[in-house]
């Protein structure tokens, strides 16, 4: 006999295993498959993010910018230091220690919320009256059912064609995290979150780093001014960005890869180097989940196809996070999974897109929320604009990190902040303030007269929403 459940969800990423949980406090029965192994073979729940992506990445970023600190910044404070080497084994295992206490604090959340795991590839057999027939597929094949089944089954690195992964010298984002010394020479293809992040890692452990972008402008979905701030800062940190170029053969071979492609100015270039890392965006997950023997509806990406309530084709199936429509965010999967959760229970879950925050966690940081002036531009918007330059706040001066801004665009007529965009130190939590008073419709003035403490990067903040009224009190 089967194991029946209310609720099954299939992926224990940041969107399933959040669902999972939710579901459970809402007293339902839950079961929560998830395939992902550690290096013992045993359960890692937590998906790309929790070990291929944010939690890692996150890690190796850290210790990168304490070795550039030790090397380049630390005389500047009267500290003095020599020799100083990095332990690329040591700095991987301390990754490796990161995620898995992710991956144990997630287990330890499904035992305490009564989440029953699966460690195995959940797909679909067959729908029966009222409910769905999975199959799960470990080291021993069971089989459960769920009235009611969320597909949190995320995305999967988008190679170049012809160029597979070989995660030795062509790298996707787990390849990238993996890299056992300093290459010489690294290139990434992509200028996005992923290049951007790796690529400043390996560049300050001493990699001479290119990042080839087919794209013209340089971060396109941000805002122009903030962007053009940070190649400014990029540039100056010896990573070398190429826009505008055409990437042709890339050859890969035991002594590294070489990569030819056409330059801005329809110049052909070469590029040899020791790895390639390739972020060129990721494609939705569905490998293995068989929907076809149920019916399961994919859009024309591969993406599963979903209505504004993340309802898919098929009743009491419901799909969040990478695998549907909208931003491949681990925070906007774990906002779906509790809105799932909260409408199986029929209560009205809330996901506001308008307000989810992104961060590229760089240094300097970058993070935004709401539309961008080129978009209001576009859209025939009338705003006003309000910067305050992180130069002029006394605790980025104590920091010794004074790159950068805070900019606040807001309705000419309302005051409404309509987005909020920022490059400097630490704004990856500075940007929550913005998207509490955009969810509350709050005004540029409503900011401005809050009082922030002294001295804080927050002040940064508070001056740019002065600035909308062009009223900046340390500027």
């Amino acid at each position: 006999m089967s194991q029946a459940f209310d609720v099954v969800v299939i992926g224990g990423g940041p969107g399933g295993y959040i669902a999972a949980i939710r579901a459970a406090q809402l007293g339902f029965q839950v079961a929560c498959i998830d395939e992902w192994k550690n290096g013992k073979g045993g359960p890692a729940p937590g998906g790309t993010c929790t070990n291929v992506g944010c939690i890692p990445s996150k890690a190796l970023l850290q210790s990168s910018e304490h070795f550039e600190h030790a090397n380049k910044h630390f005389a500047d404070h009267g500290i003095s230091v020599s020799d100083v080497k990095i332990d690329v084994a040591k700095m991987l295992a301390r990754k490796d220690s990161v995620v898995k206490q992710n991956n144990d604090g997630i287990l330890y959340l499904f035992k305490k919320n009564k989440v029953t795991f699966f460690h195995g590839r959940g797909s679909f057999t067959k729908a029966e009256a009222g409910a769905y027939e999975i199959k799960v597929a470990g080291a021993k094949e069971e089989s459960i059912t769920g009235k009611h089944i969320i597909l949190a089954t995320g995305s999967n690195a988008r190679a170049l064609p012809g160029v597979p992964f070989d995660e030795e010298t062509v790298l996707s984002n787990d390849g990238a995290l993996r890299v056992g010394a300093v290459p010489k020479k690294l290139a990434l293809i992509g200028s996005g979150v992923i290049g951007l992040e790796m690529g400043s890692v390996w560049r300050r452990l001493g990699a001479e780093v290119t990042i080839l972008e087919g794209l013209p402008t340089f971060l396109g979905a941000v805002d122009e001014q903030i962007a053009k701030e940070a190649k400014k800062a990029f540039d100056k940190q010896g990573l070398k960005i190429e826009l505008g170029v055409k990437v042709g053969e890339v050859k890969a071979g035991k002594g590294g890869v070489s990569v030819a492609y056409t330059n801005a100015k329809g110049e052909a270039q070469q590029l040899d180097v020791d790895k390639l890392i390739v972020s060129i965006g990721r494609v939705p997950n569905t490998i293995g989940l068989n929907g076809e023997a149920v019916g399961l509806k994919l859009d024309e990406r591969g993406a599963i196809v979903v209505d504004d309530d993340c309802k898919t084709s098929l009743p009491n199936v419901w799909a969040i996070g990478d695998v549907v429509r909208g931003p491949m965010l681990a925070h906007k999967a774990e906002e779906e999974g509790v809105a799932v959760a909260e409408r199986i229970a029929g209560q009205h879950g809330h996901v506001n897109f308008n307000t989810v925050p992104w961060v590229i966690y760089t240094s300097p940081e970058i993070a935004w929320v709401g539309r961008t002036e080129q978009q209001l531009k576009a859209d025939g918007v009338a705003y006003k604009a309000g910067t305050f330059p992180f130069l002029a706040n006394g605790r980025a001066r104590a920091l010794g990190d004074t790159t950068g801004m805070v900019k606040f665009l807001a309705d000419a007529k309302t005051d409404e902040i309509l987005g909020v965009h920022m490059v400097g130190p630490q704004v990856s939590e500075l940007i929550s303030e913005a998207v509490v008073a955009m969810e509350f419709k709050a005004s540029a003035e409503d900011i401005a007269r809050i009082c922030h403490a002294h001295p804080s990067l927050s002040e940064a903040t508070k001056e740019a929403a002065l600035a909308v009224d062009k009223r900046t009190l340390n500027f």
